[in-house]
This record gives structure tokens, C-alpha cells and sequence, in this order.
């Protein structure tokens, strides 16, 4: 049982969760976070830094779900990046031999 000090103090906060409500502490910290979104499937960001060694699509062209996109190297290994799913390429963010950071957005789909 808290007392009624933080109780009045604002430090308890309501959650709910799956239908229940909870009161909790947030810490500073905690309320300032990054808050988490859900991922856009239309766009594919990088996931670690590397540099882009082969582009194997363009914008305006049709691809295929699993399609090789392209090739970059990162800590000394070659990584592919695949197109999450069909459609077409609306735009490339990137060109071969360019130097691309952690989340930096590589392309987009229509």
C-alpha cells in the first residue's frame, strides 16, 4: 500500500493493461523514452552502418517479395537487404559506395 505522501505528490501513474488498471512509479527516464511505433513496411531503414557496395533495384521499377535490393558491407562482411514485399520502388535513397548510417531510410515502396 503507498502512502498518501506520493499519492499526492503525481508520482503514481495509471496503466492499463489487457483491460486492468494498474498504478505504478514512472521514472524520469521512463517517461521520456523514445516511444515505440509500429514499423512501415513501405520503407526499409538501415540497420547497422556500413557502405553500400551493389543496388540492385531502381525507382519505378515492378520487384518481388524475398528480391535482392542490395548489397552493402558493414565490420568487414557483406550483408544483403531484400525487398519486404511486392510492388513497386518508389524511390533509392542510396548509391553505390556511399557511406550510410544506422537508420538512415535506403528506400521506399509505393
Amino acid at each position: 500500500m503507498e502512502t498518501s505522501e506520493s499519492a499526492k505528490s503525481g508520482r503514481l501513474k495509471s496503466i492499463n493493461i489487457d483491460g486492468t488498471k494498474y498504478k505504478t512509479h514512472y521514472t524520469t527516464k521512463f517517461s521520456q523514452r523514445t516511444k515505440w511505433e509500429k514499423p512501415d513496411v513501405k520503407k526499409v531503414f538501415s540497420f547497422i552502418p556500413g557502405t553500400i557496395i551493389k543496388v540492385k533495384i531502381s525507382a519505378g521499377k515492378k520487384v518481388k517479395n524475398g528480391q535482392l535490393a542490395l548489397i552493402f558491407e558493414a565490420m568487414k562482411m557483406r550483408n544483403r537487404v531484400y525487398v519486404p514485399k511486392a510492388g513497386i520502388v518508389k524511390k533509392v535513397n542510396v548509391k553505390e559506395g556511399e557511406l550510410v548510417p544506422k537508420g538512415k531510410l535506403i528506400f521506399e515502396m509505393e
